[in-house]
C-alpha cells in the first residue's frame, strides 16, 4: 500500500460493503471472518445506523448494551459538532461554518445514517462556493449510492459531477470522475464503456477511496478481455507498463488474458474458472458472474472458430480441455442465439464456419430501415390528409 493510499479518507468505507456482501454468501468461514471484521468496524466507529441494518438484513440477535453505548457515544459527538457549529456561525466565517456542517455531515455517514448524512451534505453545500469541494461533497453522495446500491442516488449526482466538471473542474477530479463513472457501468453492466474509462485513467488513477490499485488493475483487464479485440488487448493491456508491474501480483487474471491472446483455450478455461470464482465473491461484479463467464466462452469459441474453415469436435473439445458433449451443448446454444457463425454436422463431427457477409449485412439493415421510414411516411401522410 502506498503513503497515497494509506492517506485517504475512506467515508463511507467501500471494504465494508465487500464485507456486507461476504457474509451473504454460503461460504461459511468467508461469512465468519467477514461478520468478525464487520463488528470490528460498526464498535471502532459507533455505527448504529449500520448495525441495526446489518442485524435485520443477517438476522442477528442485537446486542443492546452494544446499541446503548453506540448512541451514547454518537448523542456526544453531535452534540460537540452543534457547539461548534454554533460558535462558527457566531464569531467566524462563513469557510468555518461550512467545515463545522462538513464536518457533522461526514459524522453521519460514517456511522451509516443515510437520510441525515444526505440532509447534512445538502446544507453543506449550500454554505459551499468552490467548484472543487462541491465536486468533492458530490464524490460523496456517489459513494453513499454505491454503499447502499441506490441507483437514482448515483445517476443524479455522476451527472451532477459531469455538469460541475464541464464548468471547470481541475485535472485530478476529472480523472476521479472517470473512475466513478467506470465503477458505475461495472455495476450496470456496461463493461466497453468501463473499460474505455478504466483504461483512459490507467496511469493516473488516484481513486483510493473506491479501490486498491490492485482491485483497479483487475476490472481493467477483466473489462478490456471482454470489450476490445485481439491487437488492442495486446496494445492497450498486455504491453501496458501500468498493467505489468501489478499482474503478476493478481492471481489468475493474468493466465487469462494472456492465454486467450496465445490461443492457448485449454489454460484459459482453467484461468476462467479460478476468475469466476473471484468475481463471486466480488460486491460489484457477483450479480453479472454468469454474464461474464458467458461472454468469455463465446469469445474464445469465436476466436478459434475464426481460423478454420471446418474442424473437428474431437479437435475443439481437446483444444478447450473439454468433453465433446459439453462442446456440443455450449456450441447449439450459442449458434442458436447468434453469438457465433458456424454450424455442426453431428453425423461427421464436424464444425463448419459460416462467417457472415459484411456487405449483404449492411445491404439487408439499409433495406429495413428504408421500409420502416417508408412506413412511417405513409402513416404521416394518412394523418395529414
Amino acid at each position: 500500500m502506498t503513503s497515497e493510499e494509506e492517506n485517504v479518507v475512506k467515508n463511507p468505507d467501500l471494504e465494508l460493503a465487500q464485507l456486507r456482501f461476504l457474509v451473504s454468501l454460503s461460504d461459511p468461514n468467508k461469512a465468519v471472518e467477514a461478520k468478525y471484521k464487520l463488528l470490528a468496524a460498526v464498535q471502532e466507529h459507533n455505527m448504529t445506523p449500520f448495525y441495526l441494518s446489518l442485524c435485520e438484513q443477517f438476522k442477528w440477535e442485537v446486542d443492546s448494551s452494544l446499541v446503548a453505548k453506540m448512541k451514547e457515544a454518537n448523542t456526544s459527538t453531535v452534540a460537540k459538532l452543534d457547539t461548534r457549529s454554533k460558535e462558527a456561525e457566531e464569531v467566524e466565517g462563513e469557510n468555518e461554518i461550512r467545515e463545522a456542517l462538513l464536518a457533522k455531515a461526514e459524522h453521519y455517514c460514517r456511522i451509516g445514517d443515510k437520510d441525515a448524512a444526505l440532509a447534512a451534505f445538502q446544507t453543506t453545500t449550500e454554505k459551499t462556493v468552490s467548484l472543487g469541494q462541491r465536486l468533492d461533497i458530490v464524490f460523496t453522495l456517489i459513494r453513499i449510492g454505491f454503499f447502499y446500491s441506490d441507483h437514482q442516488l448515483l445517476v443524479k449526482n455522476i451527472e451532477k459531477a459531469t455538469s460541475l466538471v464541464e464548468e471547470g473542474g481541475d485535472w485530478d477530479r476529472r480523472n476521479r470522475l472517470k473512475v466513478y463513472e467506470a465503477t458505475y457501468n461495472l455495476s450496470i453492466r456496461n463493461f466497453s464503456k468501463a473499460a474505455a474509462l478504466l483504461l483512459e485513467t490507467l496511469a493516473t488513477f488516484t481513486s483510493y477511496e473506491l479501490m486498491d490499485y490492485k482491485k483497479f488493475i483487475f476490472y481493467t483487464v477483466l473489462t478490456s478481455i471482454l470489450s476490445l479485440d485481439r491487437p488492442t488487448l495486446k496494445k492497450k493491456v498486455i504491453d501496458a507498463p501500468e498493467i505489468l508491474t501489478v499482474i503478476e501480483t493478481l492471481p489468475h487474471i493474468g493466465p487469462l488474458v494472456n492465454s486467450l491472446y496465445k490461443s492457448d483455450y485449454k489454460k484459459f478455461f482453467q484461468a476462467l474458472a479460478e476468475v469466476i470464482d473471484q468475481i463471486k465473491q466480488d460486491w460489484l461484479l457477483a450479480p453479472h458472474s454468469r454474464y461474464i463467464c458467458r461472454e468469455l466462452r463465446v469469445k474464445a469459441y469465436a476466436q478459434l472458430l475464426e481460423s478454420y474453415r471446418s474442424v473437428t469436435m474431437e479437435s475443439l473439445a481437446a483444444d478447450f480441455g473439454i468433453s465433446i458433449d459439453f462442446l456440443d451443448r455450449e456450441l447449439s446454444r450459442f449458434i442458436a442465439s447468434g453469438r457465433l457463425h458456424c454450424k455442426v454436422d453431428k453425423v461427421s463431427g464436424i464444425v463448419e464456419t459460416n462467417r457472415p457477409d459484411s456487405s449483404n449485412a449492411q445491404y439487408q439493415a439499409t433495406i429495413k430501415q428504408g421500409d420502416a421510414l417508408l412506413n412511417r411516411i405513409q402513416k404521416l401522410h394518412r394523418v395529414v390528409v
